[in-house]
């Protein structure tokens, strides 16, 4: 069953809604797909207008920034050591926004969303 982005049949209350129109085949959804650690793998989905948006299903790669010198390397991703959206997703090896995984080059924070930009890019993190 696809998922449906469109307007909800229900008020905040509990009321309904007059239907007005049918569903559009616009607001018809994505299911979600998991950016592992892995073998570089990429999905390219057709999007409206005829435009590409890329997904990562798997890589073992990333673009660590280091802040403090402003450089950009691409660094061999090991393992994620914290997922914030889900702790079974550290277990699985999942990657997102917000995740914070080990590279070769030390602790980083996936501040691209893999799903939406076609690569992982992150930001060192400080040794306390």
């Amino acid at each position: 069953m696809a998922t449906w982005n469109g307007r909800s049949r229900r008020k905040a209350t509990g009321g309904r809604y007059t239907q007005s129109r049918k569903k559009r085949r616009f607001e018809v959804g994505r299911e979600k797909q998991f950016t592992f650690l892995g073998k570089p793998r990429l999905k390219v989905y057709r999007t409206k207008g005829a435009n590409a948006k890329s997904r990562v299903l798997a890589t073992d790669v990333a673009n660590v920034t280091d802040r403090k010198t402003g450089v950009t390397k691409t660094s061999k991703i090991i393992t994620v050591k914290q997922n914030p959206a889900n702790p079974n997703y550290t277990q699985r090896n999942i990657m997102n926004k917000g995740a914070v995984i080990q590279t070769e080059l030390g602790l980083a924070v996936i501040t691209s969303r893999p799903g939406q930009h076609g690569m992982v890019n992150a930001t060192l993190v400080e040794q306390k």
